[in-house]
């Protein structure tokens, strides 16, 4: 499993757990997640530039969460 930080860990033990929802479409929850990261601007630029840039490769991957 990726070495995941606490703070992410912790929230897949909730969901695992039934303490936090779960979300069924996960990628465009992801997308959006990093896209409302993207656009915020108090953030630092390094970490927007990131987020953008994986929220544009996963746009452009071949997901579906229509399924």
């Amino acid at each position: 499993m990726y070495p995941y930080c606490d703070k992410t860990k912790n929230i897949i033990n909730l969901i695992g757990s039934g303490d936090a929802a779960y979300v069924p479409k996960a990628i465009t929850c992801a997308l959006k997640t990093l896209d409302a990261i993207a656009a915020n601007e108090e953030l630092d630029n390094k970490i927007r530039e990131d987020a953008a840039f994986a929220a544009a490769n996963l746009a452009l991957s071949d997901y579906n969460d229509n399924d």
